[in-house]
């Protein structure tokens, strides 16, 4: 009798030990899913939104993110249970250089989000808090089409910004479900509504339609003219029609612009005056289009960038105003007035390529444009140096990462 209550004292004290570890195990659980060469694809394509931390064990920012990461990713896993619907990785760059270099990662931590298996243009530089991760999350999870009641709704849309409009017979067509995909990787660029049903019986008399509306009426709207069903093909047609020759710099993307490494051929202006922008726009187009990727073509507010404005001796009252940041110095286009002079805008760009910009800055005039100086005597010296870069401390803060060149 003595020996069956020791056994059954044995196998209750087992089995509280058994449930105590149990419960123990899964609170210590991780929620972050660790990403490796083996499961990232699989993970990728099988959930509609993955958010990567990619990280480096000996970067102390690393370190420092890791616990928030990971406090944010049990917060999701209860607010956002459904399987497939979300996941938070982590990618040890260390471990596993090869998908790090894929992904372009050249600081740490690097946090980057994955729409439905494709990677999302933009890698997130917002608050690194618990709050603002979840926030993110909820935000991509939204439908990336709005739907309009009437065509009266598509008068009332913000004139100043692009938009791709679709008109489909019924929600539930393949067509639609090609445009929701394309709506879905570019969401940061455009913004996508979609019209069906008896109300948009006059713009579906054709049949089903796609078409892009530009931001300020600058230009007409352009029909998507390719197969409804060819998500490869609508997208192309959507990024073409999204992402701008000439793109608009703000607060929210210096950061993204700068990392590209590119100078900047920027006009300053003032927010009221599209004519500029049109023209501006229209000269790139014809004359410097050939220097793209190798130059970013920016406008900007003028009445907010004041203080780029302030180092090239300008102030709100003398916009419109055109200068490249080579990321070292500031170059003033001369006269704004000769915008639209041929070759004029596509002179100062190759001019900076060849150094002349700054060689000019430092000398003078190079001999050769000269005029009443005796032959052979060297040029004028300046006592000035050009403006330094004011978009270069939009980079990525060095209080904020780790760079792999550093190593």
């Amino acid at each position: 009798m003595d020996s069956f209550r020791l056994q059954s004292c044995r196998y209750f004290v087992f089995t509280v030990v058994f449930l105590l570890c149990s419960v123990v195990c899964h609170t210590n659980q991780q929620a972050t899913v660790e990403l490796s060469d083996s499961n990232m694809d699989t993970i990728l394509q099988h959930n509609d939104i993955v958010f990567v931390n990619f990280y480096a064990n000996w970067c102390r920012f690393s370190q420092m993110l890791k616990p928030i990461f990971e406090e944010a990713a049990k917060v999701a896993q209860q607010e956002f249970p459904v399987q497939g619907q979300v996941v938070f990785g982590g990618l040890d760059c260390d471990k596993y250089p090869a998908l790090a270099k894929k992904y372009h990662i050249s600081k740490y931590p690097t946090l980057k989000l994955f729409r439905g298996g494709q990677l999302a243009k933009r890698e997130y530089r917002s608050q690194r808090s618990k709050d603002a991760f979840v926030a993110h999350i909820r935000e991509n999870l939204k439908d990336p089409v709005i739907q309009l009641a009437s065509p009266d709704d598509v008068s009332g849309l913000d004139e100043s910004k692009r938009k791709v409009i679709g008109y489909f017979r019924s929600y539930a067509d393949a067509d639609y479900g090609t445009f929701k995909r394309v709506a879905s990787s570019l969401r940061d660029d455009c913004t996508f509504y979609a019209g069906s049903g008896e109300a948009f019986s006059k713009e579906l008399a054709p049949g089903n339609s796609i078409m892009y509306r530009p931001p300020r009426s600058i230009d007409q709207d352009m029909i998507y003219l390719g197969p409804m069903t060819n998500v490869e093909l609508l997208r192309a047609w959507s990024t073409d029609k999204c992402i701008p020759l000439v793109r608009e710099i703000t607060f929210e993307n210096g950061e993204e612009l700068t990392e590209e490494g590119l100078p900047f051929l920027i006009l300053f202006h003032n927010p009221d005056d599209s004519e500029i922008v049109r023209q501006f726009n229209d000269m790139i187009l014809r004359e410097v289009i050939s220097e793209r990727g190798n130059v970013n073509f920016l406008t900007a507010d003028g009445t907010k960038f004041t203080h780029p404005l302030h180092h090239l001796g300008k102030t709100p009252k003398d916009l419109p105003v055109i200068a490249i940041d080579s990321f070292r110095h500031m170059y003033l286009f001369p006269n704004i007035k000769e915008l639209t002079v041929p070759n004029k805008l596509k002179q100062f760009v190759l001019d900076l390529h060849s150094g002349k910009l700054h060689r000019e800055f430092h000398h003078g005039p190079d001999p050769v444009q000269q005029q009443n100086t005796v032959p052979g005597s060297p040029p004028t010296a300046k006592n000035t140096d050009p403006p330094e870069s004011q978009f270069v401390k939009l980079m990525p803060s060095e209080n904020r990462y780790s760079f792999r060149d550093e190593l």
